[in-house]
Order: C-alpha cells, then structure tokens, then sequence
C-alpha cells in the first residue's frame, strides 16, 4: 500500500499515518520553527523587548551587552531587574544573586516539560539547548504541542520554538535599543506588562481542573492583597497559599466522590 501511493506520487501511509521522510531532528525543528514563528507568544515578546532594548539604552548599556543578555539570561523579568539594579548602581554580586532567585522560578517548568520530550536516545546537547530555552511563552507551547509529535521530534521540535521566540526576541531588543529616543515611555513602561498578562490570559485558557481554576482565581486575590498589606515575599506566599489551597480542595471533591 505504502509503495503504491509512493510511485503515485502520494505520501506513504502506514497504519493510518503518513510515513515521514528525511531527519526527524530536520522535521521536529522546522515544524517548531513555523510554531515559535506563528505563536501568540512572539507578538509578546517582541513588544516586552522593545520595551527592554528602550530601558536599557535609558541607562547606557551597550547593545552588545543587552543582546547578549537576551541570548543567556533569557528571561524578561530578570533582565529587567538586572538592568534596571546595575543602572542604579547596584553591587554585581547582589545583583548576580537576584538575577539567579528570579531564574529558580523556571526550574520547575524544566522538570515538568524533559520528562515529555526527551528518550534514551535524545543527545546532551539537545536537553540542554531546550532545559535554556525553557520560559514561559517556549513552556506553554511546547507543553501543549510536543506530545502531538513523534518522540523521536519532540527535542528538536521544543528547540525550533525556543530558537523562533529568542529570535523573535533578540531582533525586538536591538529595535527597541535603536529606536529608544522616539518611543514614548509610558508605551515603553505599558509594553512590559505584556508578559504576565500573556501568561495569566494563557493560565486561564489552559485551565481544566477545578484545581486549576481555584489557584488561578486565589493568585488575583491574594496577590494585591499581600501587597497592601506590606507582607515581605509576597509573590512567594501567594503561590504557596493559593496553590496549597486548590490542592487542598481537589484533594477533598475527590475523596468525597
């Protein structure tokens, strides 16, 4: 059958299922490439690092430097902590540290994600090139699309988002850096707010579980909440509260189901 529509000029099939020809690492990463390139997230990113390249020409960086530290830190809200601290003339030291607290916060969504796209054959160089690519907007998309793929794809295939969206990304911090001088700062200071709105409108969408759901809703509350009151940590203790909370209660509908 597979020979047939193959001399017919039609894809092989095989149980229902077109046979892929060429490299799966050729395929995953170009099929990666067009969903990192199309994704909600790079019209995201693309406004947040305008936004950074802007403040970072504010406060005499080079764009050398701030190219390079979209490229490593890779990461919006700690690049703008590290740029913002090492302008006001912050110890490097104290600043490194910051920057590696706010960097933890990921680490979380690397254990998750590598179970799902890595086999025995996956190479080194593949799981750690994904494990940096690893924030949000590359997480959501590949968390909700690599398990489509063929496992043997699916490192390449987080890989191709990841180099899509730090693409997108890099091009968006040298615009923002050159075009600094005629951007209005509040444009610049509103663009920043992108990422964790994305992030939340993402959250709710993907949302399943009344768990999920309760958490969601226990982060609005308590987050402005602790932050009238003063509470040191405040981020902090919201997610341990909120999502200690909606464990809690869907631990409780299901023991009594």
């Amino acid at each position: 059958m597979a020979q047939d529509e193959q001399r017919g000029g039609g894809p092989a099939v095989r149980d229902g299922s077109p046979v892929r020809s060429g490299s799966p690492v050729r395929d995953g990463f170009l099929a990666g490439l067009r969903v990192g390139a199309t994704s909600v997230f790079q019209i995201v990113l693309v406004g947040t690092y305008i936004s950074i390249g802007a403040l970072a020409h504010d406060l005499d960086f080079s764009i050398v430097w701030v190219v390079l530290s979209t490229l490593v830190v890779w990461a919006a809200p700690a690049q703008v902590i590290m740029i913002s601290a090492l302008g006001a003339g912050a110890p490097p030291l104290e600043v490194a540290v910051a920057v590696t607290l706010t960097g933890v916060r990921l680490l979380p969504m690397v254990v998750a994600l590598l179970p799902i796209l890595r086999t025995r054959a996956s190479s080194l160089a593949g799981v750690l090139l994904a494990a940096h690519y690893t924030a949000v907007s590359m997480w959501m998309e590949s968390l909700r699309l690599a398990p489509r793929r063929p496992v043997e794809e699916r490192i390449p295939f987080a890989n191709g988002i990841g180099t899509a969206l730090i693409g997108g990304a890099t091009l968006a911090t040298i615009a923002g850096y050159y075009f600094a001088r005629v951007l209005p700062e509040p444009l610049v200071a509103g663009l920043l707010f992108l990422t964790p709105m994305s992030f939340l409108v993402s959250v709710v969408r993907s949302a399943k579980m009344i768990s999920d759901r309760l958490a969601a809703v226990a982060g609005l509350v308590l987050a402005p909440v602790l932050v009238l009151l003063g509470v040191g940590l405040d981020l902090m203790w919201t997610g341990l509260i909120g999502g200690t909370g909606a464990y809690l209660v869907r631990r409780l509908a299901r023991a009594r189901s």
